[in-house]
């Protein structure tokens, strides 16, 4: 039987949540939401995944420590993870680099770019 890959979404704007969790579904995957930092932490801690989409700008920490959380968890450290921002300064991109992320994509960005990139790195877990 064929498992889908999982993907958690990490994003505070209902709106963007929902337009992600629909675009990821219908392309195939199996997606999980959190609208906090300290909600994706609880999450992750007791499901797997295969990737974690993550917005650097949440109500709780922000997505650079979430991002370093999941590095230094032996659990997860291995888990691609694509930032997601409304900045687009070189410092957050270098600092989502720094902290272990493996893509960083400003908002509004191309919802093809993300899946073609989802799917990039995926295809190198298996």
């Amino acid at each position: 039987m064929f498992r889908k890959n999982r993907i958690l979404i990490v994003e505070d704007e209902e709106s963007l949540l929902r337009l992600e969790t629909i675009l990821l579904t219908v392309k195939g995957f199996d997606v999980m939401a959190a609208s906090t930092g300290g909600m994706a932490l609880e999450k992750i801690g007791v499901e797997a995944f295969d990737l974690v989409l993550l917005d650097i700008m949440l109500p709780d920490m922000d997505g650079f420590e979430v991002c370093r959380q999941l590095r230094d968890d032996s659990r997860t450290a291995a888990v691609p993870i694509i930032l997601l921002s409304g900045r687009n300064s070189p410092g957050d991109q270098e600092k989502g680099l720094l902290c272990g992320a493996n893509t960083f994509f400003a908002k509004p960005f191309k919802s093809v770019m993300i899946i073609d990139e989802i799917s990039r790195l995926l295809a190198g877990q298996s």
